[in-house]
């Protein structure tokens, strides 16, 4: 197989990740009144359609300023599908009931379901970094937001009046903990295999 071709609506993906709000706009207007039409025909109201599409939209952030989104399909195809599959997810979860996905394959590009399967994958891991984050001391938990936002270990040190050798050893410690959380965790042996 060759290099996959990047989709020229990778813009909206990169205008995600700069927080442009013109793109943002375009997005919900192009975009999003296709999804609370489909969910309001499918047993939702109009508050629930919005809830679906911000959840995916902090997703699709979340994704794109991690650099792990390359769009390989249009954003339309890719955004319903990821909107859909999260609605039906709710229904099944609120309704006791199996939920049948009838997905038109001839009409949703192949490549928007491998586009989906990764984004959900990445929602799973970020999901289970929050939980064993969460699971960190208050100390532990305020010294690595700090080193995620300021990349000089002098300047976290200076922040927390602290000296530099403490914080290099406690973000190690602070890690490693989290590492070994993480690693022991059900749902990363799971997200392993995938």
């Amino acid at each position: 197989m060759g290099q996959t071709k990047i989709h020229p609506d990778q813009m909206y993906i990169e205008g995600l990740a700069a927080n442009d709000s013109a793109v943002i706009q375009s997005i919900y207007k192009k975009f999003v009144p296709k999804v609370v039409s489909y969910i309001m025909n499918n047993s939702g109201d109009k508050d629930q359609a919005q809830d679906v599409v911000q959840e995916i939209m902090i997703l699709l952030f979340n994704q794109a300023k991690a650099n792990a989104l390359q769009l390989t399909c249009p954003f339309d195809a890719y955004f319903f599908l990821l909107c859909k599959r999260k609605w039906l997810n709710e229904l099944k979860k609120t309704s006791n009931k199996g939920v049948t996905i009838n997905e038109d394959v001839a009409s949703i590009n192949e490549s928007a379901h491998e586009l989906v399967d990764q984004t959900e994958e990445f929602e799973e891991k970020q999901q289970l970094f929050d939980v064993m984050f969460h699971k960190l001391g208050e100390k532990c938990q305020e010294l690595l937001k700090l080193s995620f936002t300021i990349k000089s270990m002098e300047e976290v040190a200076e922040k927390l009046n602290v000296t530099y050798g403490y914080v290099r050893k406690k973000k190690s410690l602070c890690i490693g903990q989290l590492t070994e959380w993480i690693q022991e965790s059900k749902n990363f042996k799971s997200l392993k295999n995938k």
